[in-house]
């Protein structure tokens, strides 16, 4: 059966029966699909899309990831889930599943922040994104929902929306320099540390 963390994600008397795990393969980069930008999906609450989200968080919960997009999993059509653990934010948020997704920026605002994808497995990369965003779509109810984000909340939603339109976070990347193997990341964030503590030193 589906994980608890994740039950919030089906109505009690919604379409369908979720039925044992099925964890499917993530696409690694380099897979065409990962290239494409994804159909709309015209009725959230057929049964066959609830069907690909039962095996998105069966997935994304075999992994312990943060958020995947339905082309990670091979289907190129516009759905994402995500979640904000605790642990980095203060403002929890529960598994959420967005279908046709619209962002938008709130001012000009971006910073940068180290990210990890499932499809670019065993790298991270310094990312810069916007910091408040207003993002909307369906749930696979087929209510509408419409949020404010800001922090790692903003973060995810871009970083999953963007495998919508075929977009990896290397390709989001300033300095690929910054594009580092996860054995060489500690070393990474204090390198460019003191770097950034050097260029203020010299300006002040």
């Amino acid at each position: 059966m589906c994980n608890h963390r994740f039950a919030g994600l089906y109505a009690a008397d919604g379409p369908g029966h979720i039925a044992a795990m099925t964890v499917r393969n993530i696409i690694r980069m380099g897979h065409p699909t990962l290239r494409k930008v994804s159909q709309p999906v015209t009725d959230p609450t057929l049964p066959e899309n609830l069907q690909i989200l039962t095996d998105m968080v069966d997935t994304l919960d075999h992994v312990n990831g943060a958020g995947l997009a339905a082309p990670q999993i091979d289907i190129p059509i516009r759905m994402v889930i995500f979640h904000v653990p605790a642990a980095r934010a203060a403002e929890p948020l529960p598994m959420t599943v967005l279908v046709n997704p619209v962002i938008e920026p709130l001012d000009d605002v971006q910073d940068e922040d180290w990210e990890g994808c499932l499809s670019v497995p065993g790298l991270r990369g310094l990312v810069l994104r916007y910091s408040h965003i207003r993002y909307s779509g369906y749930g696979i109810d087929g209510q509408r929902i419409e949020r404010e984000a800001s922090g790692f909340h903003a973060r995810v939603v871009q970083h999953e929306c963007d495998h919508l339109d075929g977009i990896l976070y290397p390709q989001r990347m300033v300095d690929l320099r910054w594009l580092v193997y996860e054995s060489e990341w500690p070393a990474a964030v204090s390198e460019l540390r003191a770097e950034r503590n050097q260029a203020d030193d010299q300006h002040q």
